[in-house]
């Protein structure tokens, strides 16, 4: 069955026992003194007509009092439960003195209704309101946020749940949304202005003498050619722990928010990333989990210890835990600078031991396109060739590379935006995901997907579109095929009903969550007709994805989900006609 918790069956989950463990001596600092447990779900917002009130909000984290923008109060905004079938008439009264907007991220609407401003509405002017209208044909765990400057990273996203009209196909007794997020007590245009002068700003984990000396990380050699390309092997995610706590439903690690259950249920657990930057690596210490849908969509099952998502991807999983203990869910930043935190347990006061940060990942030279099979040893490169400044003389057979040869990328424009040419990118969708390759235990990857039931559209593709995701970390500069979005590119143009392959190459050393609005896409990861789809695809460093689509009429916005790198230019629109208008 799928029931709405309620007051009720939050009391009786609170009755039961179970002894609460203590805080000890071996647990962070940071998740050390919290709260005895914040049971308390979001709120929830549901029916045919809803009305949400966007103003600035005060919020809690960990303690400390911060500004948020947020919905009828609260930050993270209400859940937003629908019905598949019914028609959704959402209206949206803007009390701030400034533009907004909220976009419905994964819903399938008319692009009118897509929430865009500048691309599919004017947005919603200072105290005015504005009605969304449209009809709910799917189901499954989705959210909305603003898409109007950085009011995201302020607080205003939320989750949405949408019940099927039908037999739901995935069985479960107790459901929790999990939402993560990345919160700063700073104000994100000074996080975008301080990336834009120093971009390694927040990387607090750099490699250190200390580091080498004992033996630590990187050799001493490879030390000096990462250096002499000007590239750093720990800068693995733009914004860190230094300046973000990593919340789960709006509440830090200390705070502890807890999901209840009752031993032996089927607890459906809906994780959504809604943070501005972070991709999180989630587990369950001692609970296995079985991923049952991933953006919304019923996949087949597949049971895993942990899973790696980038911002705007969600994933729903079951766990059954069978006992009277406290379980912690560890939402870990890719760069493992600090960790979101919560807690299930069969009452509200109980507490599992919060693992230890793990060792952060170093970008290998996999992680810089040339995948030559030799593991991180570029003690052979020409780093002449390179197009970056000398480095000991060397004759391995890698020493003809060039990450500035633009040959391998026509279609990218040459610029200053472009510091990098990955020369041998590859299909990692069979990878864990940056840092997890040596976990210990089972990773989800996407090649473990597949659709529970057939693609309503099996045909092949009858053209490529091949984009290349392109960087310069040194100026903070984004864009797709060397081109930022406030340089006008041409939109990309797709008919309606047409089935095209999309081929992203990621240029740069940093993932990237490729976000398209409107469409769910078909990865090609050797699943056929039931090739799993998705909205949002988490391009690894060097890597390449390929997926088909089929075009939907209206203009819809094509971007990295990453907040800052979108607002830098990672975005373009994707232009869908119908043959008879574009003749």
């Amino acid at each position: 069955m799928s029931p709405v918790l309620d007051r009720r069956q939050l009391l009786r989950g609170a009755t039961l026992g179970g002894g609460a463990l203590a805080l000890g001596s071996a647990w962070p600092l940071w998740a050390q003194d919290g709260s005895a447990g914040i049971a308390a779900p979001l709120p929830i917002v549901s029916g045919d007509a809803i009305t949400l009130t966007i103003g600035h909000v005060m919020r809690q984290v960990d303690g400390r009092m911060a500004h948020a923008i947020g919905i009828n109060g609260s930050s993270p905004a209400p859940l937003i439960r629908l019905r598949e079938g019914q028609r959704a008439r959402i209206t949206v009264v803007n009390t701030l003195d400034e533009a907004t907007s909220l976009h419905w991220h994964g819903l399938l609407l008319p692009f009118q209704m897509d929430g865009v401003p500048g691309v599919s509405f004017p947005g919603i002017a200072a105290r005015s309101s504005f009605t969304y209208d449209f009809p709910v044909i799917q189901s499954g765990s989705y959210w909305y946020h603003s898409h109007s400057g950085l009011q995201e990273q302020e607080g205003l996203y939320g989750p949405i749940v949408i019940d099927p009209k039908g037999a739901d196909p995935v069985a479960f007794d107790r459901e929790h949304v999990i939402v993560l997020s990345d919160h700063s007590f700073r104000h994100p245009h000074m996080i975008f202005d301080r990336l834009k002068k120093e971009p390694g700003y927040f990387n607090r984990q750099r490699q250190t003498l200390a580091g080498l000396l004992a033996g630590r990380d990187q050799s001493a050699g490879t030390r000096a050619m990462w250096g002499a390309m000007r590239m750093d092997p720990a800068d693995v995610a733009d914004v860190t722990g230094s300046t973000y706590t990593y919340l789960v439903n709006g509440h830090g690690p200390t705070d502890n928010w807890t999901g209840l259950f009752t031993p032996g249920e089927r607890v459906r657990l809906r994780f959504i990333n809604a943070s501005a930057m972070t991709t999180f690596n989630v587990r369950i210490p001692g609970l296995a989990m079985t991923i049952v849908a991933a953006d919304g969509l019923n996949v087949q099952p597949v049971a895993i210890d942990e899973f790696q998502f980038g911002p705007a991807e969600t994933y729903d999983a079951i766990v059954v835990p069978d006992d009277l203990r406290a379980y912690t869910v560890v939402g870990e930043s890719i760069d493992r600078s600090g960790m979101a935190r919560a807690t299930l347990a069969p009452r509200v006061g109980m507490a599992a031991a919060v693992p230890p940060l793990r060792p952060r990942p170093l970008a290998t030279m996999k992680d810089m396109g040339m995948d030559h099979g030799g593991g991180d040893d570029m003690a052979g490169m020409d780093h002449a060739a390179m197009g970056h400044a000398p480095a000991p003389a060397a004759d391995h057979a890698m020493g003809a590379m060039d990450m500035r040869d633009f040959s391998n990328a026509p279609e990218v424009r040459k610029g200053p935006g472009v510091q990098t040419i990955s020369p041998m990118p590859v299909d990692r969708t069979g990878e864990p995901g940056q840092g997890l390759a040596d976990a210990g235990h089972r990773v989800l990857t996407y090649r473990d997907l597949v659709a529970l039931e057939r693609n309503p559209d099996t045909r092949a593709p009858d053209r490529e579109v091949r984009l290349h995701l392109t960087g310069n970390m040194e100026r903070y500069m984004w864009g797709f095929d060397g081109e930022k979005l406030s340089e006008n590119p041409d939109p990309i143009a797709l008919l309606h009903g047409e089935r095209v392959r999309v081929t992203l190459i990621n240029d740069t050393m940093m993932g990237h969550p490729i976000h398209l609005h409107g469409h769910f896409f078909d990865l090609v990861t050797g699943k056929g007709d039931h090739a799993p789809r998705k909205h949002t695809v988490l391009v690894q460093p060097g890597g390449t994805v390929s997926w088909d689509v089929t075009g939907e009429e209206g203009d819809w916005a094509f971007h990295c989900h990453m907040l800052y790198h979108m607002h830098a230019g990672m975005m373009r629109v994707v232009q869908v006609r119908r043959a008879e208008a574009a003749a």
